[in-house]
Formats: C-alpha cells, sequence, structure tokens
C-alpha cells in the first residue's frame, strides 16, 4: 500500500504549514496571532507545484485542517494546534476514508466476489490497524529533527562478528 502523490504532498505542506504558522510558531508582533503562509509561500518552501498547493489548501481548509482569510494579513495557518493533527486527519481529508479495499468502505458494494467473499468480514481488522498507525503519528512529530540514527561502538562491531 502507498500514499497517493496528492496525500504525500498534503503531509508536507500540513508540515510546513506547521513550522512556520501553528501552535507554538512564530506570531506578529503587532497582532500576536500566529503567522499566516500562503499557497504560494508554502509552494516555494515545499517545492509542491502551485496548483497543487492550491488545491490542497482548498481541501484542507474544508476539511477543518486549515483556517483560511482572506485579505490584508490573510493567508491560512493551522486550525488547531500540530500535535492534534494525524496523518489520518490528513490522508483523510484529501483521499477519503482509508480504506484497503472497495469492500472495506461504508456501503460500497462493486466487488463481483462480494457474496461469496469469507474475507470481506475481516478487513475491517486490517483498516483499522492501518487508521491507527496513521492516527499515531501527529504533524507535530513531523516538525522534530531526528536524532542522527544509532553508530555502534568498536566493541558491538566485534561482538557482531
Amino acid at each position: 500500500m502507498r500514499l497517493s502523490s496528492f496525500a504525500d504532498y498534503a503531509v508536507v505542506l500540513m508540515s510546513a504549514a506547521a513550522r512556520h504558522c501553528g501552535a507554538g510558531a512564530g506570531r506578529d508582533p503587532a497582532t500576536h496571532k500566529h503567522l499566516r503562509m500562503n499557497a504560494t509561500t508554502l509552494s516555494a518552501e515545499t517545492g509542491i507545484p502551485l496548483p497543487t498547493a492550491q488545491k490542497l489548501v482548498s481541501r484542507l481548509s474544508a476539511a477543518g485542517l486549515l483556517e483560511s482569510s482572506r485579505g490584508t494579513g490573510g493567508g491560512v495557518r493551522l486550525a488547531r494546534p500540530p500535535a492534534t493533527i494525524t496523518l489520518a486527519d490528513v490522508v483523510e481529508a484529501v483521499e477519503g476514508p482509508i480504506a484497503m479495499t472497495a469492500c472495506a468502505e461504508m456501503g460500497a458494494h462493486d466487488c463481483n466476489l462480494e457474496s461469496d467473499c469469507r474475507i470481506r468480514p475481516h478487513m475491517n481488522l486490517a483498516n483499522d490497524a492501518i487508521r491507527a498507525a496513521l492516527a499515531g503519528v501527529t504533524i507535530a512529530s513531523l516538525t522534530r529533527d531526528i536524532p542522527p540514527p544509532f553508530a555502534p561502538s568498536e566493541v558491538e562491531k566485534q561482538v557482531a562478528l
């Protein structure tokens, strides 16, 4: 299973928004409100093509993950703290419900094997596990630096041989 490019870009965009205009990010000295960014700025920072960034901002705003305002000082910012926004939230905002197969989607009945399938009742277990894994990773965690990988000492290298 692999995320679509659109979902992948949404995660990258939300991570950039969290770094610059999420809770704990910089504040406008005049208003003391969190800074806002626009799709053009997010596109330039992330390398996401501008038309795609604009579509993502629109979808993420519609899903309630970004809030936007027009006019002077307008732009977008996270609608809630990055620690409360998960990868599952972002993926579902742009792709719809997480479902490994069509039969796992609510109300979908487009499988030719549905009437005799013995696996279908069990697919929700897999779906729930994947959704739980994505829900366990927050946008805040994606903005942190990752420590360098563990480098074994010379003694550990000799023991491994």
